[in-house]
């Protein structure tokens, strides 16, 4: 019983110095920036905060869409009327593949390496899909398609 009692003493102490080591003891290495509220407004005040000049495609009462290029490449911008609006058009969107930056009533999409540097400026919350797979939430590690999201 004794020894018992020992080796769950040793395996918590083994496992509370793993948990220290893997949390980064070294301050200040690979510290990410933290990310900013999740923005809010028009196609055209996101866009501007990107630093975007965007290309009406659609422009619609419950759906306003634009490409939009960066230095770090193309992506789609879009801003809903509603939040079913948004959800829905993302859910037939998904079916094509891709990284959608999703925020209260927009989205942005793109391959992974776009949406990422929109998100530390745009914050929000980042989903993908498999390509052409029809399910949500897949790896989505492909090349994406941007212009076939029309509604």
């Amino acid at each position: 019983m004794r020894n018992q009692r020992r080796r769950t003493a040793n395996a918590a102490s083994a496992i509370a110095v793993l948990a220290l080591l893997t949390t980064g003891c070294g301050a200040g290495e690979n510290e990410e920036k933290p990310l900013p509220e999740t923005a809010k407004g028009s196609l055209e005040q996101l866009a501007a905060k990107v630093e975007c000049e965007p290309n009406i495609q659609t422009d619609a009462k419950e759906l306003r869409q634009a490409n939009c290029r960066t230095d770090d490449g193309r992506y789609v911008l879009a801003t809903f009327a509603t939040d079913r609006g948004q959800r829905e058009w993302i859910n037939e969107a998904k079916d094509y593949g891709g990284a959608y930056l999703v925020g209260r009533k927009w989205v942005a999409v793109g391959d992974r390496k776009v949406v990422t540097a929109l998100r530390g400026q745009l914050g929000g919350t980042v989903e993908t899909s498999s390509h052409h797979s029809g399910e949500s939430g897949g790896k989505g590690d492909g090349e994406e398609h941007s212009g076939h999201h029309g509604s």
